[in-house]
């Protein structure tokens, strides 16, 4: 299969609908990272992203709408919970677990009884969505386990021949997947963070948003996974990652013991050039916001620098900066060392 990838136009985006419509996959950007659309509807269509990403079949995928009638049938109710969080957050990065509906697929549900859906705020999506009449499901337009493309080229990378279209649309402006909450239980609970955070949450409900052990912890052996990016490893370059938790003097000291080729560190702007090894930076100390936004591609520059070993600076654990631990600790396989 030759995959082609093409400028946003009225063309590209009839093109995109088409396909579809049609039962193919399409890879668009959205304001997170790039994603895998496929008809959600259309178990055989869906089964086609697993396929294209080496994705295990027991992840469930997300379903993009661009309105809340498109909900009937892809949710069996809306609960009062989760009209106040999309009168507040939708369309963006934030995605709702809901009673499933008759119409999504098994496929794209894992098997399980509820389904994630958002409402994505960037033209494009939106446009695909209105032109197909689809419904999508779309995952991250990566090959399984490594970092999500936040641009056209990237997703290149890893989907040439796997899929006919890539719409380029530019770089995504948040840099990390969508926050994942969920609404069906006795409490709502955080199950993948994201750009719009815990605390934003909480102000909107007027109530706890608890978060779930498996954002910072490992699943537990059979642990069944409620949302993607719940897995033990993901979003990894090729080198072996470790964070380092500590002040700047500390990280920079440890570096200096364990120098040698191949070793490369992950630091926060403005430290590569105090450090004693080659360097790559993901963004500003203590600003969640611009880690997210540069830590995908900062994972994929690793890789192209041929790194073999890396130590990245550990960001903090609120906020959106949550987002980027959890994005990391997975990287890393949660090896993390306490300076």
């Amino acid at each position: 299969m030759k995959t082609q990838v093409l400028p946003v136009n009225e063309q590209s985006i009839a093109l995109a609908a088409q396909l579809l419509r049609q039962g193919d996959l399409v890879a668009l950007p959205t304001e997170t990272v790039y994603g895998i659309a496929a008809d959600a509807r259309n178990g055989q269509a869906v089964h086609k992203i697993f396929e294209a990403k080496g994705r295990p079949q027991d992840n469930p995928l997300i379903v993009h709408i661009c309105g809340m009638e498109m909900l009937r049938g892809i949710v069996a109710e809306v609960p009062p919970r989760a009209e106040k969080l999309a009168a507040a957050f939708w369309p963006g990065p934030l995605t709702m677990v809901m009673p499933r509906g008759r119409e999504v697929s098994e496929v794209t549900c894992a098997g399980l009884d509820t389904v994630g859906v958002r409402m994505p705020s960037h033209p494009v999506v939106q446009a695909v969505i209105r032109a197909s009449g689809v419904a999508f499901a779309a995952p991250s337009a990566n090959l399984s386990g490594k970092p999500s493309p936040t641009n056209a080229q990237d997703t290149l990378a890893d989907m040439d021949g796997r899929l006919p279209l890539i719409l380029d649309g530019g770089e995504s402006a948040v840099g990390v997947e969508s926050t994942v909450v969920s609404v069906v239980g006795e409490h709502p609970m955080l199950l993948r963070p994201g750009y719009v955070t815990k605390e934003q949450m909480e102000a909107v409900l007027g109530e706890e948003v608890l978060v779930s052990p498996a954002i910072l912890e490992k699943l537990q052996e059979g642990e069944v996974a409620r949302s993607p990016g719940m897995k033990y490893k993901h979003y990894a370059p090729k080198a072996q990652v470790t964070l380092l938790r500590g002040s700047f003097a500390a990280y920079r000291d440890y570096l200096a013991a364990h120098a040698e080729p191949g070793v490369w560190a992950l630091c926060f702007d403005g430290e590569g050039a105090q450090l004693p090894v080659p360097s790559i930076e993901y963004g500003r100390n203590h600003d969640g916001v611009t880690q997210a936004h540069h830590l995908f591609t900062a994972l994929r520059d690793l890789d192209r620098q041929g790194a073999r070993v890396v130590y990245a600076r550990c960001p903090e654990q609120s906020g959106v900066s949550m987002a980027v631990y959890n994005r990391l600790i997975r990287a890393a396989a949660f090896r993390v060392v306490n300076l």
